[in-house]
């Protein structure tokens, strides 16, 4: 729990550090084509290391260890899917857009977890 709570805090900086960089380091970079691929990338970021505060807070009120676990199948998610989509726009290798949608579909594996959890045990 604790560390789903510290993951997400982290996460939402580095999120916010990654969006700005983004807006303000990339665009004399490259396309607009990549720069809306990055903010989509740091947009998921933000939203899914809120996701991780909110499972590790849930998991603490509630004592369910399965929270925990759709936090982790989250986090996984958010280094796929941003993580791929950021190293993309970087280097400009085009394959690992084929791995994006393996982080998207851990992103929505997470929260059917959180969902099915908290309608079990909340």
């Amino acid at each position: 729990m604790k560390t789903l709570l510290v993951l997400g805090a982290l996460n939402g900086a580095l999120a916010v550090i990654l969006g700005a960089f983004g807006a303000h380091g990339l665009k004399a970079r490259v396309d607009e084509s990549m720069l809306a691929t990055w903010a989509t990338a740091s947009e998921y970021h933000f939203y899914h290391a809120l996701a991780l505060l909110l499972a590790g807070l849930l998991a603490k009120a509630y004592g369910v260890s399965n929270l925990v676990t759709a936090g982790w199948v989250m986090f996984t998610g958010m280094l796929v899917f941003s993580g791929s989509l950021y190293i993309l726009v970087l280097t400009g290798q085009k394959w690992l857009g084929a791995i994006t949608p393996l982080g998207g579909t851990a992103l929505i594996i997470g929260w059917l977890m959180l969902a099915w959890s908290l309608f079990k045990h909340a």
